[in-house]
């Protein structure tokens, strides 16, 4: 396999290009996919009803479409409507709105917000209620019972869950490549069209994204380790000493 190409610089500012955009995309759909998780969360369990029933219909309209359908439709589709909204190009926020990079966000954040607010709305449920009750005994307004209480349990419960979303978000950022957004799979495509080179782009690709996925499995089972009530008690193991006991007078 020939992999000369390496050294050239050209190809290594698209790969590093394509590295960042990659990090900094998953670092974006995850914080706000999971901001928005808490509010869809909230809302299906204390809303008003229409606001559940609109929490309810997001979900279940973002959970049974596929993820690329969506990607399109913003970007093919909500892209190009707001071209010809007059004024629209003129104004400040015209570069956010025509960077692929914005759609790619919008959509996994929607996606994440959707599939780990199931996930955090089940937990929710899941906290005994005495908990939150013990709060409100010790004075506690109901914002800082959400805070400090039941929002930390729940998110205690579902923590692995929400770490496998999270490697599952990585595994979706390539989808981005279908929108010309540089990304790793983008970066690999260009050095495919140049160098006639077939396997070799791919492979360092997929040898990245592994790498990427082991390295964020680590971190998150870190977080997991060292989450309040999530770290394991240690116990240490004592000999076991003979106990002399004085023989039974009858």
């Amino acid at each position: 396999m020939d992999f000369s190409w390496l050294q050239d610089p050209f190809y290594q500012e698209y790969l590093v290009e394509g590295l960042i955009n990659t990090l900094w995309l998953l670092v974006v759909s995850a914080v706000g996919g999971l901001l928005l998780a808490v509010a869809v969360a909230m809302a299906r369990i204390k809303g008003p009803r229409p606001l559940a029933w609109l929490a309810s219909g997001f979900t279940t309209v973002i959970r049974g479409t596929p993820l690329l359908v969506q990607l399109f439709f913003f970007y093919y589709g909500v892209g190009r409507l707001l071209e010809d909204i007059p004024g629209i190009q003129d104004s400040v926020i015209w570069p956010l709105l025509r960077d692929p990079f914005f759609y790619g966000a919008l959509t996994f954040i929607l996606s994440v917000g959707a599939y780990s607010g199931e996930v955090i709305r089940g937990a929710l449920v899941s906290v005994p209620p005495g908990e939150r009750e013990a709060g409100r005994a010790f004075g506690l307004t109901p914002f800082q019972v959400f805070a400090r209480l039941w929002l930390p349990r729940a998110i205690q419960l579902c923590l692995p869950t929400l770490t496998g979303e999270m490697i599952l978000l990585l595994k979706s950022v390539p989808l981005v490549s279908t929108i010309a957004m540089m990304d790793l799979l983008q970066a690999a495509n260009i050095i495919r069209d140049e160098t006639f080179l077939v396997y070799e782009p791919l492979t360092l690709i997929a040898g990245l994204y592994l790498a990427l996925t082991v390295v964020l499995t680590l971190v998150l089972r870190q977080v997991e380790r060292h989450f309040p009530g999530m770290q394991p008690t240690r116990r240490r193991w004592l000999p076991l000493r003979r106990v002399e006991t004085a023989p039974c007078k009858h």
